[in-house]
């Protein structure tokens, strides 16, 4: 997926996934994916997806500080 966010592109097809949190079964409507990923000039990003029933029904990528970024790492080490 790739998204534009203030005039900066964010493509998980080219940048290096950090880490990987999947809650839920595959295929539930509840379940979900988070995967944090750095660009290669060092911006970090979070892709996200789940089913019909998560709190992420559409596909997304949010841009991450580094606070936040450092807080979700701690959230799911």
């Amino acid at each position: 997926m790739q998204k534009i966010i203030c005039k900066k592109v964010y493509d998980t097809e080219t940048s290096t996934l950090v880490k990987k949190v999947t809650y839920g079964t595959y295929g539930s409507p509840d379940g979900y994916e988070e995967s944090l990923y750095q660009t290669e000039s060092g911006l970090f990003f979070l892709y996200t997806n789940g089913g019909a029933e998560s709190k992420y029904p559409v596909e997304n990528i949010t841009r991450m500080g580094a606070e936040k970024k450092d807080a979700w790492l701690k959230a799911n080490a």
